[in-house]
């Protein structure tokens, strides 16, 4: 196995297992047997669990970006935009639930905490597509006078709720399904 070929299998282990048993249920022995590498080759390539964790997030950010963003047009109308990233983020979420899973872990931890904080500070980098257009709704009045993370949270709280549910086989979410909850997530935010 090449070292690029252990390092995702590293990566692919870790996400499974933090995804199915979370941060402390999962281990480096553990993510090292699934990926069938010794213990000590996961140090080669993370000096330790933190970075593996953090290191993992960003993976998993790095293949949702462009995702989302595929089509996406700054010049079009406020509203197109936010259901295009809203829709585009939701799809991901269902199709891809194990780093759906993995990101519920993440940014419910000291580690998501402090990456939000980050990103509301302007802090961090990454996709800023989401902070660009609510701030842009903000300055242009289109959106409920609410601080960002309240914003946030009105817009994407009920569309992280619905993809769990999905995922855990409680609600099935068509086409139709997925455009009603992004319009009504789009009726929370806008003024």
């Amino acid at each position: 196995m090449s070292k690029i070929d252990k390092r995702e299998e590293i990566i692919r282990a870790a996400l499974e297992l933090i995804a199915e048993h979370g941060f402390h249920g999962a281990p480096m022995a553990m993510i090292a047997e699934k990926a069938d590498v010794g213990a000590g080759t996961i140090y080669r390539y993370f000096a330790n669990k933190d970075i593996l964790i953090t290191e993992l997030y960003r993976e998993v950010e790095e293949k949702i970006y462009p995702t989302i963003l595929e089509g996406y047009s700054a010049e079009a109308p406020f509203r197109a935009r936010f259901l295009h990233l809203g829709t585009a983020l939701l799809r991901y979420f269902i199709d891809h639930p194990l780093h759906f899973r993995y990101l519920e872990q993440f940014h419910n931890s000291p580690y998501g905490v402090a990456f939000r904080r980050d990103k509301f500070m302007g802090n961090k980098g990454g996709c800023d597509a989401f902070r660009e257009l609510f701030e842009q709704g903000m300055a242009q009045e289109v959106l409920k006078d609410f601080p960002l993370v309240i914003l946030f949270a009105l817009a994407f709280g009920p569309l992280i709720t619905v993809a769990r549910d999905h995922i855990l086989g409680f609600v099935t979410m068509d086409d139709a399904m997925i455009e009603h909850i992004i319009v009504a997530c789009w009726d929370s935010v806008k003024r």
